[in-house]
């Protein structure tokens, strides 16, 4: 049985594949036996395309054989506020309080909060994570941006020494699943909204990857509201697909941590540097040395 914790994203109607410069998983391989899978969702309305999407992604994983688990956020109540009541007991240092250091200190005592050590509970047990979302301003709403703020607290989720590629949760896997109230067209690279490769930048290599884990092709529900419902239907019906295959897929590809040099304040190393040189894109949406970003690289593995 795999439990799956799936955080609630609004549905796309692509089922891609994620590219990375990051190592296939090897961690858990391929196969649903024994798997978890957590469902982080973040939606007010039980009869929303996303708690259809959530719903399918619980189906089609049960059916597998893996163990699903879903933390319905707005269900839950979940407070996103990250304070000092997230900590019991005495803090090290209230009048300059520091969220991340008295978090880590909290976490390796076991004075955390009640709530926060069970969803970090629920994270140390899963196999692969799942954030099922619409987006709000070009992210994730504020519910779930403090489930991250809260949850991925400083040495459970990541330490300056294990980060990226080295990071604590590199045996997992994690993607986006969500919904857009604006088309595919709109978030295309002459788009008004920019290109979607870089709105994913931020979340999928910045929070995500930066706590190590393996992150898959997001799956992009574009502007269900504006479709009929037969498309949206359509939209499912690919999103049910995808789920079939989905603990074998490659991940996205993320330019590994010991490229960069640290002692030249983690700048990519110069013979990296060098030898992309005569290359007419950039190595990642970040990375792009310059250059052109390379197309599609946050929404298809293997570009």
């Amino acid at each position: 049985m795999v439990n799956l914790i799936v955080l609630k994203v609004s549905p796309s109607n692509n089922p891609q594949s994620g590219l990375a410069l990051f190592p296939p998983w090897t961690g858990i391989g391929g196969s649903s036996a024994m798997k978890k899978v957590l469902i982080v969702y973040a939606h007010q309305s039980a009869g929303s395309f996303n708690a259809a999407a959530k719903d399918v992604a619980v189906e089609v994983l049960t059916a597998q054989g893996c163990q699903v688990e879903v933390s319905d956020l707005y269900a839950m109540k979940f407070n996103p506020s990250a304070t000092a009541d997230d900590i019991t007991g005495e803090v090290k240092d209230a009048e300059h309080f520091h969220y991340g250091e008295e978090t880590m200190l909290a976490w390796k005592e076991g004075r955390l909060s009640a709530d926060l050590t069970e969803e970090q509970r629920k994270l140390s047990d899963t196999d692969v994570v799942i954030f099922q979302f619409p987006m709000y301003w070009f992210t994730v709403p504020a519910i779930m941006k403090g489930w991250i703020d809260r949850v991925l607290t400083m040495g459970f989720a990541y330490t300056s020494e294990q980060r990226y590629s080295q990071g604590i949760f590199k045996e997992k896997k994690a993607m986006l699943s969500f919904t857009t109230g604006s088309s595919e067209s709109m978030f295309s690279s002459n788009g008004i909204n920019g290109d979607i490769n870089i709105t994913l930048w931020p979340l999928q290599n910045g929070i995500l990857h930066y706590c190590g884990f393996q992150v898959l092709a997001p799956q992009i529900f574009w502007a269900p509201h504006h479709i009929s419902p037969e498309a949206r239907s359509t939209m499912l019906e690919a999103w049910r697909t995808r789920l079939q295959g989905l603990l074998g897929e490659m991940p996205l590809s993320f330019t590994p941590s010991d490229s960069f040099d640290c002692e030249r304040g983690f700048q990519l190393k110069e013979v990296i540097e060098e030898k992309h040189k005569s290359e007419d894109v950039g190595l990642t949406v970040g990375t792009h040395l310059g250059k052109r970003i390379p197309p599609n690289s946050q929404i298809k593995s293997g570009v």
